[in-house]
């Protein structure tokens, strides 16, 4: 967790940072053809190499770093493609295996890629070298309609932005070509660049710019101000057309192995995967809006460190709802969104009971998943269990920021009654903030 010592540094600092910019492609069909090499050149460079390994540990117990360079011989088909592009998918496989060897219990040992189960994608990495008569190539460049990939040559995209212009000294440090389920193509360009510091000062905290989020299935999330982001549930709008494109799918040729694939069929599942691609863009987009909004909101936001896995596998009737939520995705966009701005998002330990716990009186009791309204015997609150638990994620993340920095004081500003202080008017909470007073200054009413 960061500390908040005084005037604070924020990643908008004069470190290097990396952004990507994706464009949506449109290639010809002869770009198409060496795509589609380039991607199964990649997929057997990975399964070659990770053969190899795998057959010389159980042979000499000995361990074995092969590039694909020692393949091209034998299968002269690899000259054909970006040399980077193959080399990416060693350091790929070299990564999957460091993380195997470090968290096992997280990581699974690398398995062979499938063509029908793998995305379809490549990177290649930007060079740059001089050529005899003085001039400079680039093996990446990005022009106003063009982007110039290696053997690829000129990619048409569509350029819908430009390099903003706080993003200093920007370089290009590679390029994924990429096709999603839909058919359509893109290209994100990573860019390396420096953004100008900037020093937000924490040690006084506005409580009226702090929140907390209680995960929610049925909703997303609800905040300690009592409100629920109400998330449409797109996969659920969208299941029975889906389901019925998925069994007509089932009757086309193909459907079972060994057979070749009829154009019916594939014509058939370009429709499910248009379909399935229309409803993450939904998701996405929700959760963009939804994540920018409270990045410009709130300074300081709380949420639970939860595991989502667990969740979809073990809890009943709750696996669909809870990959429609894409609560790992909101979190993330929320996360570098609330950096880019100087503010952080901190996640609270799973294990701490916010449900339990009653928000006014602190008084702790258990209570079933089926039990949506808590009901305190001791001081007679009733509220919601998610609002009850947003607002002890909050409490319970105030406290550990006083914990780790004494000179933090909380202020609210523009709260009715003795609440209200800006400016002239401003009073600093000198005590630990109580349940009772973050009940106060969280419900509006």
């Amino acid at each position: 967790m960061p500390a908040l010592n005084g005037k604070r540094t924020s990643k908008k600092s004069s470190d290097r940072q990396n952004k990507a910019i994706r464009y949506r492609a449109y290639p010809t069909e002869g770009q198409v053809v060496l795509f589609n090499k380039t991607v199964g050149c990649k997929r057997k460079i990975w399964n070659l190499i990770l053969a190899d390994r795998k057959k010389a540990w159980q042979n000499e117990r000995k361990t074995i770093k092969p590039t694909p360079a020692q393949y091209k011989d034998k299968y002269p088909y690899l000259k054909e493609v970006d040399s980077l592009a193959l080399c990416n998918a060693q350091i790929d496989l070299d990564q999957s295996f460091s993380n195997f060897f470090n968290n096992p219990k997280h990581f699974r040992y690398p398995k062979l890629k499938c063509k029908r189960k793998e995305h379809p994608s490549y990177t290649t990495n930007y060079q740059a070298y001089t050529k005899k008569d003085g001039t400079l190539s680039e093996s990446i460049h990005v022009g106003n309609k063009f982007i110039r990939l290696p053997k690829m040559g000129y990619v048409k995209i569509v350029k819908h932005r430009e390099v903003p212009s706080e993003w200093m000294n920007a370089e290009i440090k590679s390029a994924t070509f990429s096709r999603e389920s839909d058919g359509a193509y893109y290209i994100s360009v990573l860019y390396e660049f420096e953004l100008e510091a900037q020093e937000t000062d924490n040690s006084v905290i506005d409580i009226d710019k702090v929140i907390a989020f209680d995960y929610k299935s049925d909703g997303l999330f609800c905040d300690s101000n009592g409100k629920v982001a109400d998330m449409p549930k797109y996969f659920r709008k969208s299941e029975k057309k889906l389901a019925k494109l998925q069994r007509e799918l089932s009757r086309k040729t193909r459907a079972r192995k060994n057979e070749d694939p009829s154009k019916n069929y594939l014509k058939q599942k370009k429709k499910v995967g248009k379909l399935h691609q229309h409803i993450a863009n939904q998701r996405l987009d929700h959760h963009h809006k939804k994540s920018k909004e409270i990045a410009n909101l709130y300074d300081i936001v709380f949420i639970e460190d939860l595991e989502m896995k667990g969740i979809a596998n073990k809890k009943r009737h709750l696996g669909k709802s809870t990959m429609d939520n894409a609560w790992g995705l909101f979190t993330t966009l929320l996360k570098y969104k609330l950096e880019d701005r100087g503010k952080i998002l901190i996640r609270v330990d799973r294990f701490f009971p916010s449900s339990q716990i009653c928000s006014n009186c602190g008084h702790k009791q258990k209570l079933s998943l089926s039990e949506r309204t808590y009901k305190c015997p001791s001081c007679g609150t009733v509220i919601d269990r998610d609002h009850n638990a947003a607002i002890n994620i909050r409490n319970e993340g105030l406290n550990v920021l006083r914990s780790e920095d004494k000179n933090i004081t909380f202020t609210t500003a523009g709260a009715a009654g003795s609440h209200a202080c800006e400016d002239k008017n401003k009073t600093s909470v000198s005590r630990e903030p109580t349940p009772a007073d973050s009940v106060h200054l969280s419900v509006k009413q």
